[in-house]
């Protein structure tokens, strides 16, 4: 975005630029910073302070969140699309395979999440509760959530152009973007370039939080096992918690139905090297490209 006002910050454990056509009041800076630690401070399993970790250790119920509705209902349809291989009580998971709150790295085996997690999770009525002791954990679409929330209060701020970025889960408002989707066996190339235009495109890669023999953080709750044939997706959307979600959808079988359903656009490439994309995908992709059908 040429001539712009660039805002760059580290939170929630990555890389944040925000660019506008007209530098941000501190005021909105304050804004920002205010609403991403109050997120934090809720879904982090990070913290030992936030909302998580106490139902992690205590379960019982609490005042639900601001978009807790949202994101959970979101997580229902992610479940039921892919059989089960979402599911937001999988921070057990991770943090038996050595992505937990320590970022210890170190493998303690495969343990699946629990498949009844909306008999053990209930939101409603401005509550959040669970029945026992679990492990919440909404990266499959939390970051999205947080990139649409920023976008709203920067928009409110300013009427000209808009970039949030969270690194790979990006949102643009004005001028149209010309985005490169990573090459995920070589963070020095791209498999294509994507224009967006106020939309939301977020991507999610098996090389990325990864560690040990084959480790990394895109997990089947239905093994805890780390996801073999998919390396990396992209998904452009109306939104960016719509587009995450779907980037992590895409990594299995379903994941191309609900985005159909939902109306998303998407690339995904396999471990293998093939590249498949949505009918009507208007990606420029500089490979072969398998059209899939929904």
């Amino acid at each position: 975005m040429g001539g712009a006002a660039v805002w760059r910050f580290d939170a929630i454990g990555t890389h944040w630029q925000i660019e506008t056509s007209e530098p941000l009041d501190q005021s909105v800076h304050a804004e920002i910073d205010g609403l991403i630690d109050g997120f934090d401070a809720e879904w982090s399993r990070f913290r030992g302070d936030s909302l998580v970790s106490s139902l992690a250790r205590d379960g019982g119920s609490a005042p639900a969140p601001r978009d807790t509705g949202a994101m959970l209902d979101a997580y229902a349809e992610l479940s039921d699309a892919t059989d089960g291989a979402v599911n937001p009580l999988v921070g057990a998971s991770l943090a038996r395979r050595g992505y937990d709150a320590a970022l210890s790295l170190v493998d303690r085996g495969a343990v699946p999440a629990p498949a009844d997690w909306r008999a053990r999770v209930t939101w409603h009525d401005g509550w959040l509760a669970l029945t026992e002791p679990a492990l919440l954990d909404v990266g499959a679409l939390g970051k999205g959530m947080l990139v649409d929330r920023v976008m709203r209060v920067v928009a409110g701020a300013t009427s000209g152009d808009i970039v949030v970025d969270a690194s790979g889960d990006l949102a643009v408002r004005g001028t149209p973007q010309r985005i490169g989707l990573e090459h995920p066996f070589d963070t020095r190339r791209a498999i294509g370039v994507w224009e967006v235009t106020d939309a939301a495109l977020c991507a999610s890669a098996t090389n990325r939080r990864a560690w040990g023999d084959g480790l990394h953080h895109v997990l089947d709750a239905r093994t805890g096992m780390p996801v073999r044939t998919m390396a990396a997706t992209w998904a452009v959307a109306d939104s960016a918690i719509r587009a995450d979600a779907i980037a992590t959808a895409l990594f299995f079988d379903g994941g191309p139905r609900l985005a159909h359903e939902w109306g998303v656009e998407w690339v995904r490439m396999t471990t293998d090297g093939r590249v498949e994309w949505s009918p009507g995908c208007r990606a420029e992709l500089f490979v072969r490209a398998t059209s899939v059908e929904q």
